[in-house]
């Protein structure tokens, strides 16, 4: 245990043993001192039974008048209530691509749209099962019918994690987070009530809630002068789902697919009752409502859930979306927005529009093939929904207009990328208080570029060749890492696929002389956080190098045999740049600051190859590909215009149309011609900022052509091609 933390810089301490004498003990060396000496049956005794003497109290209600609600307005108003709107601004700056098993993240589609239902890991590298998870939670909600909150948190988790292929319902467990305001007026009485129901409903759904937390003193008081302000937070359940999945493969999203006969088939668990208290519509109204949504029979859940499942196992869902937060009018509008699709969109006769399109009872969308109606049909009646509560709600166009009809009449019409705009409006305006503003603007108008192809995969004529079959030993190949490094497994994995013996070598590793770089015909320095993601801590990794002489001559050595190569990786790859003066022909690498954002980036997008000496990207000039990028200091820094003439880039940004790139987000660090990853003047090593090694199989890519079979991706190249040059 000790060499352990040793070699991983944790630092502990022995603080105390365990013994037979049934008593607690702690004993002060300063002062020569037993501060506590105690039984244990004092401190871990039978606790006294809490009792709490509450009542219920009944909210004030009014109802929702919907006379003289504009449904243009509503939709305008609703579209960017923080709740329903974009949230891209908190998605890209968190790293969603580190370990290489992530294989369904927020984003969606070839334009990336941030509108996931639940999240997908792999169990490995070599496999197809794994993990989901996904959340539900419906507050404000509570503040009207708690119990239809909690109820309405649980089916939302279910309809969520729907989306991942999972083979029987009693394989979700869920974590419940509760909080409440407890002391307050009623709150108590409602977090009794809720927590009864949602045991209820479980015990019906055959779920089981083996784990949770709660934070019950969610109220805030402080003094205005004389008056005393208090702040009560509604009850809140958050929910979340976790499952194993049996193929991550078939993880549906909500990305529309431009099918010229497909329809859009609306399961309402609300069984048509369209309640609206506490909705979206209700909030941006300045009201509550007074009736709200809840899950009157759980058997329709049980029986949507088993319906997705088995469609989804037959090929039949196309696109599958959940209706939440927004109602109808903001699922069909983020399932167009992920797929640039227009819908034409036929609400019932029988219910008024508003109260449909914006109502959030629990339920789902699939997209399906019109052919295929009556299949769908029945195997959802078979599954034991209602099948006066399944309707044709909607039919894709090619025109990227959203129109809606009631009753025979066009109620609604407007451009597609209008409401995008609108949708996405709210996270122009936090990221602009945030980040760089010209960045949020640019990313703004990036997003509304109706002309925009999306996502690309071009490969040159080597890069999807079939891999190479290696036989007989394995090179040796260190894979380099420092404290706060995490992205060592994926990297050895890549590497490990391509031929190679991948050896785990910690910074201590080197400094304690218990490994040396002599066996070693490669090395790789990986990406992550070391020195806690302080800035430039890749110089201080550098630093531990430079300034410790064995070290710095034991690299030295390494650089310059002829038979050995390297590669550097984001965190590794401005490490690598601040040791160019030791690498053979390196001397006119750049430096990597901060991102022009001025924020971490985590995002899938395209970059081409380029014609280099490099000897890990031989084959693959002028490919473009999708790439993940998960760095803040990636921003490059010649340092003067003859390392800028004598640079040997290697990679570089491009849009969605292959244009080379400055502006954000195509480029996400701000890097001059885009440029981001470069090779020592005889090709043998090489530093990059994105990461191929997190993103060489089809699956780890958020998005994929369809009609790219192949289960590696083309980054796999890079990898055996270091092993056909070691051959």
């Amino acid at each position: 245990f000790r060499r352990l933390c040793q070699r991983e810089r944790a630092p502990f301490a022995v603080i105390g043993a365990a013994d037979d004498s049934g008593r607690l003990r702690l004993d002060d060396a300063l002062f020569h001192t037993t501060p506590i000496d105690m039984p244990l049956t004092t401190l871990l005794g039978k606790p006294p039974r809490l009792q709490r003497d509450v009542r219920r109290r009944l909210p004030k209600t009014q109802p929702l008048s919907l006379d003289g609600i504009a449904i243009d307005e509503a939709v305008r108003r609703v579209l960017q209530l923080p709740a329903v709107a974009d949230k891209r601004f908190l998605i890209t700056i968190g790293d969603r691509s580190v370990s290489g098993l992530v294989v369904r993240d927020q984003m969606v589609g070839p334009w990336q749209t941030p509108v996931a239902d639940c999240a997908v890991t792999a169990a490995s590298f070599d496999g197809y099962t794994g993990e989901a998870m996904a959340v539900g939670e419906r507050p404000p909600v509570a503040v009207l019918n708690p119990p239809a909150s909690g109820r309405l948190a649980v089916a939302e988790a279910v309809t969520n994690i729907a989306a991942a292929r999972i083979l029987r319902l009693n394989d979700i467990a869920f974590s419940a987070n509760w909080m409440a305001a407890c002391g307050q007026p009623g709150e108590d009485a409602s977090l009794y009530e809720t927590v009864g129901a949602v045991s209820m409903l479980c015990r019906e759904l055959g779920l089981c809630i083996p784990v949770g937390k709660d934070s019950l003193s969610m109220t805030t008081v402080w003094h205005d002068g004389p008056r005393e302000v208090r702040v009560i937070s509604p009850l809140s359940l958050n929910v979340t789902a976790f499952a194993p999945v049996a193929d991550v493969r078939r993880c549906l999203t909500p990305q529309l697919q431009r099918e010229e006969a497909s329809l859009l088939l609306l399961l309402d668990l609300g069984g048509g009752r369209n309640r609206l208290g506490g909705s979206a519509l209700a909030q941006v109204c300045n009201a509550f409502g007074e009736t709200t949504p809840d899950l009157d029979d759980p058997a329709q859940l049980a029986a949507l859930f088993q319906a997705v499942q088995l469609l989804n196992d037959s090929g039949h869902i196309l696109a599958y979306h959940d209706r939440s937060d927004g109602g109808l009018l903001a699922c069909l509008s983020e399932m167009a927005f992920a797929g640039r699709c227009g819908l034409d969109v036929t609400l019932p006769a029988d219910g008024q529009a508003l109260a449909v399109l914006f109502s959030e009872e629990p339920g789902a969308v699939i997209q399906i093939r019109t052919e295929h109606l009556d299949e769908v049909m029945a195997a959802c009646t078979g599954c034991g929904l209602d099948p006066q509560h399944l309707h044709v709600i909607a039919r894709s166009n090619a025109t990227l207009q959203f129109n809606v009809s009631h009753g025979g009449e066009m109620i609604f019409s407007q451009g597609l990328m209008d409401l995008h705009g609108l949708w996405s409006s709210t996270t122009l305006h936090m990221q602009s208080l945030r980040d760089n503003p010209a960045c949020a603007e640019e990313e703004y108008r990036a997003l509304l570029d109706a002309g925009d192809p999306g996502l690309s995969l071009v490969c040159s004529g080597d890069t999807a060749a079939a891999p190479p079959v290696h036989t007989g030993a394995r090179p040796a190949l260190a894979i380099l890492r420092e404290q706060g490094v995490n992205g060592q497994v994926e990297m050895a994995a890549a590497f490990h696929r391509a031929g190679f013996d991948c050896v785990d070598v910690h910074m201590n590793d080197l400094l304690d002389g218990s490994v040396t770089l002599n066996g070693f015909r490669g090395i790789v320095a990986c990406g992550g956080f070391s020195y806690g993601d302080v800035l430039g801590a890749g110089g201080g990794w550098a630093g531990s190098i430079l300034y410790t002489p064995r070290l710095r001559e034991a690299f030295r050595a390494f650089f310059e045999r002829g038979d050995t190569f390297g590669l550097g990786v984001c965190n590794g790859c401005q490490m690598f740049a601040r040791l160019r003066d030791l690498i053979p022909g390196a001397g006119h690498w750049p430096d990597f600051v901060r991102n022009r954002s001025e924020q971490f980036e985590a995002r899938l997008v395209m970059a081409e190859v380029m014609d280099s000496p490099c000897l890990l990207t031989e084959g693959m000039a002028g490919s473009r590909l999708p790439v993940v990028v998960a760095h803040g200091e990636g921003r490059v820094q010649f340092r003067d215009e003859t390392a800028r003439g004598a640079a040997l880039p290697i990679l570089r940004f491009v849009d969605n149309r292959g244009a080379v790139m400055e502006t954000y987000p195509a480029n996400p660090n701000g890097s001059p011609a885009g440029l981001t990853g470069f090779t020592s003047d005889d090709g043998r090593f090489t530093i990059m900022m994105p990461h191929p090694e997190r993103v060489f199989l089809r699956k780890q890519l958020s998005w994929c052509p369809p009609d790219w079979t192949h289960e590696e991706s083309p980054w796999m190249t890079l990898f055996r091609n270091a092993r056909k040059w070691l051959d």
